[in-house]
């Protein structure tokens, strides 16, 4: 019985870790550049006298579809989307470098680039605009203003593109990408963007209401089985007590 429970009760954990990530995929279904994640488990042979016949399930963290979303045309300068591969930019409220497809940029009133209120990054650092009458940003995330006072048109930045490896990123809690090691990712001159894009999330809305259908049934079965155990227990110390 004890085996009973113990296998039950680590499949449901699971399903409940699963069933949160599913959630906030369906969350972000229009998240602009958002990647879908999904559940990873491994499983362990629980050690202890006897045989190790009982494996239990070990939640890992959530892995990242790294599939490119669709593309939607805004026609507002200030939005750009990746075409393949890459990553935009930005610096989090620690310092530090983190990446995002997310290309929804806005200009604050002191001339800086930013997304989301953080700081997007150039090759050279943060992205400070001067006034300017027009703005156009090229397929290599070179940035041109033409100044508010007219005249020729001037190159003010170029924005960080790095096109690392999928294994080499790891998501955190606020939805940026970072590198495992901790380091930097080196610019690209690989990376194509194009302005007056938004790239939408990856998510699809139908294969996570499924999941999210087939989870819940799977904790049922987990919960039932639980019960099943337990009942089990009960009739069992019954006989145990009826003999003595």
């Amino acid at each position: 019985m004890e085996k009973l429970i113990y296998t039950a009760m680590s499949g449901a954990q699971h399903t409940l870790m699963a069933q949160q990530i599913r959630a906030n995929n369906l969350a972000n279904v229009n998240t602009a550049g958002f990647r879908a994640d999904f559940e990873r488990v491994t499983s362990y042979a629980l050690s202890g006298d006897g045989h190790p016949t009982r494996v239990l399930a070990s939640e890992q963290k959530a892995g990242s579809n790294f599939q490119a979303g669709a593309l939607m045309q805004t026609g507002r300068t200030l939005d750009v989307a990746v075409r393949g591969k890459g990553f935009f930019t930005v610096q989090t409220v620690d310092g530090n470098e983190a990446y995002t497809r997310a290309g929804n940029f806005e200009v604050d009133s002191e001339g800086q680039l930013t997304l989301n209120g953080l700081p997007v990054l150039g090759d050279g650092g943060e992205l400070v605009l001067p006034p300017y009458r027009n703005l156009s940003i090229g397929n290599d995330g070179v940035i041109s203003v033409t100044p508010q006072g007219g005249g020729a048109v001037l190159e003010v930045g170029r924005l960080k593109l790095i096109n690392p490896e999928a294994g080499e990123l790891t998501k955190g809690l606020d939805g940026l990408f970072r590198m495992r090691d901790g380091e930097e990712a080196d610019a690209s001159e690989e990376v194509v963007v194009a302005s007056g894009f938004l790239e939408g999330s990856n998510v699809s809305a139908v294969d996570e209401l499924i999941n999210t259908m087939a989870l819940s049934r799977n904790f049922e079965l987990q919960v039932r089985l639980m019960k099943t155990a337990d009942e089990q227990a009960r009739q069992g110390a019954k006989l145990i007590s009826g003999q003595g």
